[in-house]
C-alpha cells in the first residue's frame, strides 16, 4: 500500500521581518512622539516663572 502526503491549502509564510514590522508601527511611534514631547513642553514653560535664564540674574 502507498501512502501519499497530504496535500492541503498552502498558507502563506506569515512571520515579518523587523523592519517590516517597524514600518507598519512608524505612524504610531511618530504620534506618541510627538505627544510627548508636546507634553514636556507645555510642562516646562508651566513650571517656569521667570524667563530670563539663572546665568543672567
Amino acid at each position: 500500500m502507498h501512502t501519499e502526503p497530504h496535500h492541503g491549502e498552502t498558507r502563506p509564510h506569515k512571520n515579518k521581518h523587523l523592519a517590516e514590522r517597524f514600518e507598519g508601527m512608524l505612524g504610531t511611534v511618530m504620534v506618541v512622539a510627538i505627544v510627548l514631547l508636546a507634553i514636556g513642553l507645555i510642562y516646562g514653560i508651566m513650571t517656569t516663572g521667570d524667563t530670563t535664564p539663572r546665568w543672567m540674574q
